[in-house]
């Protein structure tokens, strides 16, 4: 019990827990403290002692190269706390949730390129948001519209508004996107059994990419693709208006990044390299706010 309330106290920070996060999602290449403190715009002082109190709870391995230390999450510690957590499960007989333990911990993730070119079918896509009332549809749209056929998008949020915001509609509308399948709707939709298999999950707003998110089928690729809330922006229409297009130009700019790789020939980490990068790459939304 010690071991697992060290753990938890080490992951109740947000720092710490998103340093976590990061560490699981760059796998088996870890990362230098410099790219964690870059990737979360952390002081490095602070992110020390953050990553100290991860590795005594046992959470974080670090190895020295050089002069600089690598840092990688400890999956076999998370392994033993799920084991933990699930000890008293399936009505007192915790073997029964042995199979969903592996299952969520042990289970080796596919290499995406193989798989793809094995079933020979589009590449689902989600984007995830708060409200999925505007970035997330708009990211939507921008994929589905793409010629390729490629892709197939679909978008959510934590907590759906129940309908697209107008300045969205508005904006696609003019824009020329097919607002038939454009709809706000609740993440819980595409994490059950039935639900498409996700090859990517994007979130576009930092307070979905905070949140913790359902465990999505498929071990998707995940990146988050921050972008400023356009809704949020204040002024006359022609302001709020040219906020929704800048958001449509930043998110078509990245979407344009990410059509652009080729996936087939990609290996997972390779991968997962690309799309952070993408989402790093900032375009701001310059004069919108006005």
């Amino acid at each position: 019990m010690n071991a697992a309330l060290d753990c938890f106290a080490a992951l109740g920070q947000p720092m710490r827990l998103s340093v976590f996060r990061l560490l699981v999602h760059a796998g088996a290449n870890g990362m230098a403290a410099g790219e964690i403190a870059q990737a979360l715009n952390a002081r490095e002082n602070t992110l020390s002692s953050n990553l100290s109190l991860l590795a005594k709870a046992g959470l974080v391995l670090r190895r020295r190269e050089g002069r600089s230390i690598r840092y990688f999450a400890d999956l076999t510690t998370m392994r033993h706390l799920v084991d933990y957590l699930l000890s008293d499960c399936c009505g007192g007989n915790p073997a029964l949730c042995r199979p969903a333990i592996n299952t969520l911990i042990s289970a080796p993730v596919p290499d995406l390129s193989t798989e793809s070119k094995m079933r020979d079918e589009p590449f689902n896509v989600l984007f995830l948001c708060t409200a999925n009332s505007a970035r997330s549809l708009i990211a939507e749209a921008i994929l589905n519209a793409d010629p390729s056929g490629r892709f197939r998008a679909f978008s959510a949020g934590s907590h759906p508004a129940g309908q697209p915001n107008p300045r969205t509609l508005q904006l696609l509308d003019r824009l020329g996107y097919d607002l038939s399948g454009i709809r706000s709707k609740s993440w819980d939709e595409f994490a059950g059994p039935d639900a498409p298999r996700m090859d990517f999950v994007f979130t576009v707003c930092d307070s979905a990419a905070g949140e913790v998110c359902p465990v999505w089928p498929g071990y998707p690729v995940t990146a988050h693709w921050g972008v400023p809330d356009p809704a949020a922006v204040s002024g006359n229409d022609a302001q709020q208006a040219a906020a929704f297009a800048a958001t449509h130009k930043m998110l078509a700019t990245r979407l344009s990044a990410f059509t652009s790789l080729p996936l087939e020939s990609l290996g997972r980490n390779s991968l997962q390299a690309r799309v952070d990068r993408i989402g790093r790459d900032e375009t701001p939304l310059s004069d919108a706010r006005g």
